[in-house]
Order: C-alpha cells, then structure tokens, then sequence
C-alpha cells in the first residue's frame, strides 16, 4: 500500500511538474497579466467573485487590443481557468465592419456556466454569434447580469478612446497544458 501511494504521489508531482515545464516564456507573462487583471476586475465589481466562484471554469484576457477606422478587429491571448487552476491559453479574434473609430485596450473575462459550455470552448474555434453581448464594468457597478446560452461575458477598458456601431463576432482557440 506504501508503495503504491509513493507511486501516485510521484505521478500527481511529475504531472505538475509537466505542467509548468510546458509553459513558454510568454505564457508565464500572460498567467502573470491575468492574475493581475482579475484582481483589477474585483476591485472594480466585487460583485463578479460570485462567477468566479460558481462557474464551472472561465477565460481571463488581461489586454485585448482593439482598433478600427469603418473596418475594425481585436486581438489578445489569455488562460483558462477551472476552479481557479490555469489549463491552459486561449486566444481572441475579432474583424468587424462598421461605423468605428480609435483604438482601445480592455480585459476580456468569458465566464462558462456549465461543463458543457466548458467543454465547447476547449474543443477550440469557439465563436461568439451576434445574441452574446458583453457586459462592460464600471466602478462599484452592481451586476445583474446572465448568462446567455451558457456564457457570461464581462470586459473592463484599461485605456484609449473608441467610437463604434459595427457588426462582428469573436473567435477564440484554445490550447490545454
């Protein structure tokens, strides 16, 4: 019996240790950047902790960078996280046309309902139809938002300007550890 839990513990070290081995570089800078950005996040709506905490797992892009001129798209990288455990990277792509102009950057937090909205996004090339809107957070803002077939989505402007009226979908890919 001894050995075999000797066994199980040196095969639940090595797959943590597998684990952070396969990070890049620029990986462990993204986790960094999404930490950060969900703390920034809680600080501005105390009230998303409960997604957080009741989510079966959510998406956190610390700087999605944006920007348009009648034609417009988005970009950024970030991690996916079950029971507040990184999986793995994701990231966003967004073209649109429409009335835009300027340019912005945000944080981008997707919040999956159950296992199988989950499940979906880690199959990969994820994409958002016109129904999903996001939620956009301002400070001490009250939440009263819902989940639309199985998401949440909120973002949160960290700088620039940008005026737009445009049509467009998101699509994401996903990468596990």
């Amino acid at each position: 019996m001894k050995k075999l839990k000797k066994l199980v513990f040196v095969f639940a070290l090595s797959m943590f240790a597998l684990t952070a081995y396969s990070q890049t570089e620029k990986d462990r800078k993204i986790i960094i950047d999404a930490e950060k950005a969900q703390i920034e996040m809680l600080e501005h709506s105390p009230d998303l902790k409960k997604y957080f905490e009741t989510s079966a797992g959510y998406v956190i892009f610390p700087n999605v960078g944006k920007g348009g001129l009648i034609v417009g798209g988005a970009s950024g990288n970030g991690v996916l996280y079950v029971s507040g455990i990184a999986q793995g990277m994701a990231s966003v792509k967004e073209i649109n046309i429409g009335a835009q102009i300027g340019g912005q950057a945000l944080i981008e937090i997707i919040f999956f309902e159950t296992a199988n909205a989950l499940d979906e996004f880690k199959k990969g090339d994820f994409k958002f139809d016109a129904g999903i809107s996001a939620t956009a957070l301002t400070m001490g803002q009250s939440l009263d938002a819902k989940y639309t077939d199985g998401v949440a989505v909120f973002t949160h402007t960290k700088g620039g300007l940008m005026a737009e009226v445009s049509v467009g979908g998101q699509i994401f890919n996903y990468k596990g550890f």
